[in-house]
Parts: structure tokens; C-alpha cells; sequence
């Protein structure tokens, strides 16, 4: 070999090593700022310049991964990376999709980014609403079916999405429209804390990791303090959900986020031993037959009062939770178009929750505090 082809393929290697050694660098971790510890749905690794954010249950059974990187400004993305969807951070401006979402973009002090959201007569947020008046946030139409003209007409800097299966036909419109969807999978999380998380995802796009942790870690004490206050519990009352719609009783699941509350809170939910995480529709006869000596019962917010409920259904009075006047409901706090606080805010806050039901059914380990969802009907 000619002294010319050695020194060739000597420089050859040494620049390879030299790239490699760049492309090391440019993906090393950093010291993560968020560790997700509840949340099954999502991950983050961060890097120096950039992070990755994987979603990998936006819906049940979802059978595919989906990979976002998060760019700082002057970040390097390595080329083997570059095929997923992008979104520079932190972003100025975005659409939400679900009520859900609210509550992490005010806890992070970012409500004013929102600029659209679909019906906007279900957000109970009073800041939120004061910017809908304002006209700084615009009707998306549903969900189902979002106004794909406004949409490129605003052009956010991300959409969070979300979807009940694999078919999402308007979020793939939107996508081949050159807009950035990001799925959220909150909903499907099958843990309060786990639920509770999802701030941790809106962090990462406002560039506010450390702020998202500490608001989490600060929800994640005081739910586990009223965790073990509830152990301290000397009873285990018998409880009562839902309520009729239609021709049907619909209560939650045994597995259901909802009902791991009542069980942590030391309550006896009678239907506790169905699994999912979903409703059981049920005939009248057999709810009455199993729950007509429950001690409390907790609708689903659909009525105010007690009359309220037998004029919808005499047979209400039936049951020993009615006529002892132990009916609760979290339908009281709603904003000033109708829409119900607890929805868009109870996942996001499970400590407030527990805390509500375990006064509930211990008012004696609780006393002086005033449920914030709750309030028993009269």
C-alpha cells in the first residue's frame, strides 16, 4: 500500500472517530429534571440540547410508541433521530383538547398560551374563561370533528390530541395539513398519581421541568399523607355510585381510577371486585338488590337535590343512603357556562380528592376540613 493510500485511510479513521465521538456527545444524557414514577403512559429522557418524550398508551391496547423530540434553541438533534416529529421548545402557543389539559397549563402559569380548544362551554377554569371572554381562545367546534380551517388559520406551535382507539381520522387530517400533534394519554392512566403526572409532559414543552416536579412532588405528599391519615380508619362504610340514565344504572368499574380512591379512602365500594376501568351498566333491580342497605352513595353529578332525584325516579328513595340523607354528589362547583369543575380538575388533583372522600367517610380524622368537590345533597 502506498504511503499516500495510509496516510488517506489514517486521516479516514481518525475522522470517523472523531465524528463518532461528536455524535456521542451531542445524545449524552443529562441529569434527568423529571422522573416519571406513576405515569405508564409516557417517559422523558432528557439530553443535553434536547429531550425525548415517548407516549406508549394514548389509549387502551395501543400497540405503537409514539416518539417526540423536544428541541431547545441552538439543540442537535442526532441524524438518527430526525425522522420524528419535532417540536421546538419552549413553545409560545398551543391547542388542547380535552379539559383535562387545563389545569397543567394553569398550574404552570402558561393559560395564556392556549389559543383553542374544542366546546369551549365545558372549561370551568375561571383564568381560562376570562380569556375566552377576552376572545384570546377560539371555538374548535368537537373533537370529533375540529375546524381543520381555523386550525391552519392559527397555526399553534402544537396540538394535544388524544384519542379513544387507533382510528383518529381528524388528528390525521390535521397532520397532513403540516400541523404538530402531540397524543396525551392521561385518561387512560389507571392510577390517581399516575394521572396526576401528565403535568410532567406539559413541563417539558414549556421548558418548565423543575416547576412540573415540584407541583407534582407537592401533590404526591400530600396525597400519601392523607393516605395514611385513611389507614388510621376504624370502619369500612359501604358505598353506593352512579345513578340512572335513561333505562340503565351506570356506576364505575371495580379497576377504575375512581374507585381506587374509595378504596384507599377505606371505603367499601360494592362493586369493587369487577375489574376495568370503565362504567357497568346495570338494571335498577339489581343495583337495589345488592346496594339498598349501602350506607353512602355518591352519584354522578347529573342531579343538585335530593327532590331533584326522586323526580326523576321515585324508586331513589328506596335505597338507605337516600333516606338517611347520605347522597353526595361533586356536581356544585361548576363555571359560569355549566361545565363541571371536578371533570377538568380531579384527575389532575387526586390529593384534594382522597381528602374529600376520606372526610366523607371519617369525618372524625379529618375535622375542620370542607370537602372541595363534594357536598352532600339536601
Amino acid at each position: 500500500m502506498s504511503r499516500f493510500l495510509k496516510s488517506f485511510f489514517s486521516l479516514l479513521i481518525v475522522f470517523s472517530f472523531v465524528q463518532c465521538k461528536k455524535e456521542a456527545k451531542s445524545i449524552e444524557v443529562i441529569i434527568p429534571v423529571n422522573e416519571v414514577k406513576y405515569a405508564k403512559g409516557f417517559s422523558i429522557i432528557n439530553y443535553e440540547g434536547f429531550s425525548i418524550v415517548k407516549v406508549s398508551n394514548p389509549w387502551p391496547e395501543a400497540n405503537k410508541i409514539y416518539t417526540y423530540i423536544l428541541k431547545e434553541k441552538n439543540g442537535i438533534v442526532p441524524d438518527s433521530l430526525k425522522n420524528n416529529l419535532t417540536i421546538n421548545v419552549p413553545i409560545k402557543n398551543i391547542v388542547v383538547t380535552s379539559t383535562t389539559h387545563i389545569p397543567s397549563l394553569e398550574m404552570l402559569g402558561e393559560e395564556n398560551s392556549l389559543i383553542g380548544f374544542p366546546n369551549l362551554k365545558y372549561i370551568s377554569s375561571q383564568k381560562v374563561r376570562a380569556l375566552i371572554d377576552a376572545k384570546k381562545i377560539k371555538e374548535l367546534g368537537t373533537n370529533q370533528s375540529l375546524n381543520t380551517e381555523v386550525l391552519i388559520d392559527l397555526q399553534p406551535e402544537v396540538i394535544i390530541g388524544y384519542g379513544l382507539d387507533n382510528s383518529n381520522p381528524t388528528l390525521d387530517n390535521l397532520e397532513k395539513n403540516g400541523l404538530k400533534v402531540l397524543l396525551n394519554g392521561d385518561w387512560n392512566e389507571q392510577t390517581p398519581l399516575g394521572k396526576a403526572e401528565w403535568i410532567k409532559f406539559f413541563g417539558a414543552l414549556y421548558g418548565k421541568q423543575e416547576l412540573a416536579n415540584k407541583i407534582f412532588t407537592k401533590i404526591e405528599k400530600d396525597y400519601l399523607k392523607t393516605l395514611e391519615i385513611a389507614k388510621k380508619a376504624t370502619s369500612n362504610p359501604t358505598i353506593l355510585a352512579g345513578d340512572m340514565f335513561e333505562d340503565k344504572w351506570y356506576l364505575p368499574q371495580g379497576t377504575s381510577w375512581g374507585c381506587q380512591l374509595l378504596k384507599e379512602a377505606k371505603g367499601n365500594y360494592l362493586w369493587a371486585e369487577t375489574t376495568g376501568t370503565g362504567s357497568l351498566s346495570l338494571s335498577f333491580e339489581t343495583v337495589l338488590e345488592k346496594a339498598k342497605e349501602a350506607e353512602l352513595w355518591i352519584t354522578s353529578g347529573q342531579f343538585s337535590t335530593l327532590k331533584e332525584m326522586t323526580d326523576a325516579n321515585p324508586h331513589y328513595a328506596q335505597f338507605s343512603a337516600f333516606k338517611n340523607k347520605n347522597v353526595y354528589s361533586f356536581s356544585g362547583r361548576k363555571g359560569k357556562t355549566g361545565g363541571i369543575l371536578y371533570y377538568e380538575l380531579a384527575p389532575n388533583r387526586p390529593d384534594i380528592v382522597l381528602k374529600d372522600i376520606v372526610k366523607i367517610l371519617h369525618p372524625e380524622l379529618l375535622t375542620g376540613y370542607k370537602p372541595f368537590f363534594f357536598e352532600k345533597l339536601k
